[in-house]
């Protein structure tokens, strides 16, 4: 059949679409970002000790932002270039971006100015970007024909999940979930999977096909094989490393590295082949070269020291060899990838590949000889000004590639040279490997070095120099023993007169690594368990801030202030007035110890001479009719958590008041007396009468007499019936009376647990009313002190049945009471059984609302430790906890 073509020259009706914006102009904004976050970084180092948690800043802002950011860009690159698919939406693309460097900055910033949940939302939203981006490079495959290279992208896919994973892990410490050793294994754990997981294997994968391309010549006929190998030992071992470290397991997580190792070792034969074809012959080749030495010899440190050191301690004895990964291989391969790569995407046809790629491998020799100088001299034990040396040679590498990075990126916009007869321009210096080429470029490369010189010159000089501080004579000395323990510096306020020369002998006394980092440059080393350092201050003759730089810690409350007293110098500004008879701060002697805005620190030890009151109840007394006197007094100063002392409103100096103990039907005369300074009253919740007379609020000097019956059985709360009465309860005026059931059995041990809430500063003045009307106390007590029962257990033996009474005081917050480890088997709350012995069932918590009462029944199966919690968590934590010290049964 004849076939009729014709071919029409006319302009078609429909006009095309409008071409699509080119994928250089993608590259282009996202690998801006990733130079923006490398020169961020060098911006980070200089700062040095400006910043909170410098280190940790450093290795996060390069390696979250330009790494994680380049990883993104470069593997779904790869994805698409290797498999011959369509790429993703741009849209898309940008989104994930947009979303990984959003989440990086929450993380940077949750962690090193807090508050923690920032951080911990930015790791999570970082976990969800990497498994979008690995779940859309799956789909590109299941999209693509089976070709050569599919096998490459598992790697990345892999790579995705030890980012998720690192990032879970992150959001963890960051929240200070876990403290101690159980910290230090997660850090060390952290720290293997994000960088021989997530870099490690995206690098990994990438030289399949990256390495051979830079050294031009063809691949190796082994690589399919030798990535399957490798992936198959590589991820199993990453995995089997981490879940070693985060149990404690240190031969588990050195089996799991040896066989990352192998993998690692199976990925260089492919390599090797290439490398006997072809010498390295540009500065991305010798860069990427380097880097998978320097690769090498950081899992080779790394297989040494989880072989030799507990897993707890595996992290603090792979902190000096950061440097060593971040610098020699991280880095270096981050810049060898950009320099091969950046010409090839930012487009401009012939011409302006050859201008770009002449201008990213100027100097390239003397940039990479500074870097792997650099990168001993950071590792190696030398004098601090030759590190600082090390430093200045890597950061001028590093600052070097980003002022031609950003050169070629803005010369992308501007549009390209046309060719001549005389062939393109630049061709010469494009070409970079004739004599006349390199003689061309010999300006720009004595620039380079020239500048690599200075720049390490200006951080010697600027890090080993300082402006003298204003003179301040010496008018004594003192030394002053400072621990570091539990999220807390104590003691976290120092004050000394002007001039004093202060000695700080620093001891970490937690479980998990700290130092002590102070405003006017003095810091210790970071200390592991045990270890200690001494700093000794310039004259004081200004306030000086303290604080520990690990990461988090600063934003958890380990902080210091050193005070000068007497004198005029450099004087803090003085509190806010407060309102009249009312007197604050330290000079009114109403608080001692903390800063009422500070947290409180439940974990430091309570003043000499404290004694807690006692939880122990006794039998109700015989007869029906029990005298009482209560005396009202608002002038006792009492300790109402470790090492924080406050004026308090009581009832018979106590808080809480006095316990009354009776039966049903038993008539209770209270002569009450305000031996105050301002009016007070009282309310008996177990009485029936009318509140006129008896709960009447009686003048300072004189007495009442409140008589009741208690007529119903129950745990009932007393407090003062002025008004505002949410201040006279917050402040302490509140007891309990016990009422028991009829027929209330016999039991081992019997305690009574009035919970109450705290609300720092002087009682009346603004600031605490202002939190008492807002119902955000400072924290939660049993019997008058938060965490009291910490510091003084309450005790049983295994076996006793022990009967737990409790009432809920408020004023604005009831309570879930929980003994973890002890379930109840009998509980009585508001007059009722809710549960007894004898039913099937089992109870987890007592719960009250403010002013209700009752109590819960259990039997320690065993000897040990019992917290005793409000299990209302935030409350918990906020010194509703105590503890029940339980011994073995002893023999009759």
């Amino acid at each position: 059949m004849p076939v009729d073509i014709r071919i029409e020259n006319s302009r078609p009706i429909d006009l095309p679409p409008p071409p699509k914006r080119p994928r250089a102009s993608w590259h282009l904004r996202a690998n801006a970002i990733v130079v923006a976050w490398l020169a961020l970084t060098v911006a980070v180092a200089l700062a040095g000790d400006v910043l909170p948690a410098p280190s940790w800043l450093l290795i996060h802002v390069f390696l979250l932002g330009a790494v994680s950011t380049a990883v993104l860009i470069w593997s779904e690159h790869f994805t698409v270039a290797l498999l011959r698919v369509r790429g993703p939406s741009e849209r898309g693309s940008l989104t994930r971006l947009a979303l990984l460097n959003t989440a990086t900055i929450a993380v940077l910033a949750g962690v090193a100015y807090g508050p923690w949940q920032v951080a911990a939302a930015g790791a999570a939203l970082l976990a969800g970007v990497v498994g979008w981006h690995a779940t859309v490079l799956v789909l590109l495959v299941r999209a693509a024909l089976p070709g050569r290279f599919g096998h490459v992208i598992g790697w990345y896919v892999t790579a995705g999940c030890a980012l998720a994973t690192g990032g879970v892990l992150g959001g963890l410490m960051a929240a200070q979930t876990v403290q101690g050793a159980v910290h230090e294994r997660m850090s060390a754990a952290h720290a293997q999977v994000n960088v021989f997981g997530w870099i490690g294997l995206t690098v990994l994968g990438t030289l399949f096909t990256l390495w051979p391309t830079v050294l031009r010549t063809r691949m190796s006929d082994r690589t399919r094989r030798a990535s399957r190998v490798g992936l198959w030992l590589t991820a199993p071992g990453l995995a089997v490393a981490v879940a070693g470290l985060l149990a404690g397991w240190r031969w588990v997580a050195f089996a799991g590295l040896v066989a990352y190792a192998a993998g690692g070792l199976a990925v260089l034969v492919p390599l090797a082949d290439a490398l006997r074809r072809r010498r390295p012959h540009t500065g991305a080749a010798w860069m990427l070269g380097a880097a998978i030495v320097w690769f090498e010899v950081a899992l080779a440190a790394d297989l040494v020291v989880v072989a030799t050191r507990p897993a707890h301690e595996v992290a603090a004895a792979l902190a000096p060899l950061l440097p060593l990964v971040l610098a020699g291989f991280v880095a270096q391969v981050l810049l060898g990838s950009l320099l091969h790569l950046l010409p090839a995407v930012l487009g401009g046809g012939p011409v302006r590949f050859k201008e770009n790629a002449a201008l990213l491998e100027r100097g390239w020799v003397v940039r990479l000889v500074a870097l792997n100088l650099g990168v001993p001299l950071l590792v190696l034990p030398v004098p601090p000004p030759v590190r600082l040396l090390g430093w200045g040679l890597v950061l001028a590498a590093a600052t070097a590639f980003v002022v031609l990075a950003v050169t070629a990126l803005t010369r992308a916009h501007r549009p390209a040279p046309h060719r001549t007869a005389a062939g393109a321009p630049g061709e010469q210096a494009g070409s970079g490997r004739s004599g006349a080429g390199w003689r061309g470029a010999l300006p720009a490369l004595a620039g380079v070095a020239v500048g690599c010189l200075l720049t390490a010159a200006a951080v010697v000089a600027a890090t080993t120099s300082g402006t003298a501080p204003a003179t301040v004579t010496a008018t004594g000395s003192r030394t002053v023993e400072v621990t570091l323990s539990g999220m807390r510096i104590r003691p976290a306020v120092i004050e000394a007169p002007v001039g004093t020369v202060l000695t700080l002998r620093v001891t970490n006394a937690d479980a998990q690594r700290h130092d002590l980092r102070l405003a006017t440059g003095e810091r210790t080393p970071l200390l592991g368990p045990g270890q200690n350092a001494t700093l000794t201050l310039a004259p004081l003759g200004a306030p000086v801030d303290g604080w520990c730089t690990v990461a988090g810690h600063r934003a958890a409350g380990m902080t210091m202030r050193l005070v000068p007293t007497g004198g005029t110098r450099a004087a803090p500004p003085a509190p806010p007035a407060s309102p009249a008879g009312s007197v604050t701060g330290h000079d009114g002697h109403t608080m001692t110890g903390t800063d009422p805005a500070a947290p409180l620190d439940l974990a430091a030890p309570m003043s000499p001479g404290w004694k807690p009151y006692d939880a122990t109840l006794k039998p109700a007394p015989g007869g029906t009719e029990h005298h009482v006197e209560i005396r009202a007094d608002d002038r006792l100063v009492q300790e109402v958590a470790p090492g924080v002392r406050q004026r308090v409103w009581t009832f018979n100096g106590t808080m809480p008041g006095p316990v009354l103990r009776g039966k049903v039907g038993d008539v209770f005369v209270v002569t009450f007396v305000n031996a105050a300074t301002m009016g007070h009253g009282i309310d008996f919740h177990a009485g029936a009468t009318a509140p006129d007379g008896p709960m009447r609020t009686i003048q300072p000097g004189e007495r009442l007499t409140y008589r009741f019956r208690a007529d119903y059985a129950g745990a009932w709360l007393y407090h003062c019936s002025t008004m505002p009465m949410t201040q006279h309860i917050a402040n302490g005026m509140y007891g309990a009376v016990v009422i028991d059931p009829p027929d209330l059995p016999a039991v081992d041990r019997e305690y009574l647990l009035v919970q109450g809430e705290l609300y720092l500063g002087e009682p009346g003045g603004q600031a605490q009313v202002a939190k008492i009307r807002e119902g955000d106390p400072d924290g939660w007590m049993f019997n008058g002190t938060a965490a009291g029962y910490d510091h003084a257990p309450l005790t049983a033996e295994a076996g006793e049945r022990v009967r737990i009474w409790a009432v809920s005081a408020g004023p604005s917050s009831g309570t879930s009471l929980h003994v973890v480890g002890a379930p109840f088997d009998t509980v009585y709350k508001e007059g009722a059984y809710r549960l007894r012995t004898r039913d099937a069932g089992g109870a987890q918590a007592l719960d009250l609302a403010p002013a209700q009462g009752g109590f819960a029944e259990l039997v320690f199966p065993e000897a040990g430790t019992y917290p005793i919690v409000d299990h209302t968590m935030r409350q918990a934590e906020a010194g509703a906890h105590g503890v029940f010290k339980v011994g073995a049964r002893q023999k009759d």
